[in-house]
C-alpha cells in the first residue's frame, strides 16, 4: 500500500511537468516569416492600398445604381422563369421566357443528372 501510494503521489507530482511547455528557442535562421512570405504580405498589401480608392468609388457607383436595379429586378421576377440566353449569329443576345408548361415540375420531383 505504501508503495503504490508513494508511485502515485509521484505520478502526480510530474504530471504538471509534462503539460508545460518548452521554452521558444532563440531567434534563429528559421524563425519568422521567410522573405517569399513577406514579398507576398508587401504585395498584397500594395495592392490593397492601391485598389482602395477604385473600391470606394465602386460603392459609391452602386449606390446611385440601387434604384434602377431594383426595378429590373422587379420586371423579371423569378430568373427561373427564362431560359439560358443564346447567341444569334448576327451577334443579338436572345433570352426567352419558359412556357406555363416548362415550368411545370414533373410528377416525381426527380431531376435528371
Amino acid at each position: 500500500m505504501k508503495r503504490l501510494l508513494a508511485t502515485l503521489a509521484l505520478c502526480l507530482a510530474v504530471t504538471p511537468v509534462w503539460g508545460q511547455e518548452p521554452p521558444a528557442p532563440d531567434g534563429g535562421p528559421g524563425d519568422g516569416p521567410s522573405l517569399m512570405e513577406e514579398g507576398a504580405r508587401l504585395l498584397l498589401r500594395g495592392l490593397m492600398a492601391e485598389m482602395e480608392p477604385a473600391i470606394g468609388d465602386m460603392g459609391k457607383a452602386l449606390a446611385e445604381m440601387e434604384p434602377a436595379l431594383r426595378q429590373l429586378l422587379a420586371l423579371i421576377g423569378d430568373i427561373r422563369n427564362y431560359h439560358a440566353p443564346v447567341l444569334l449569329p448576327n451577334g443579338d443576345i436572345l433570352i426567352r421566357r419558359k412556357t406555363p408548361d416548362e415550368l411545370a415540375v414533373p410528377d416525381g420531383g426527380e431531376i435528371e443528372l
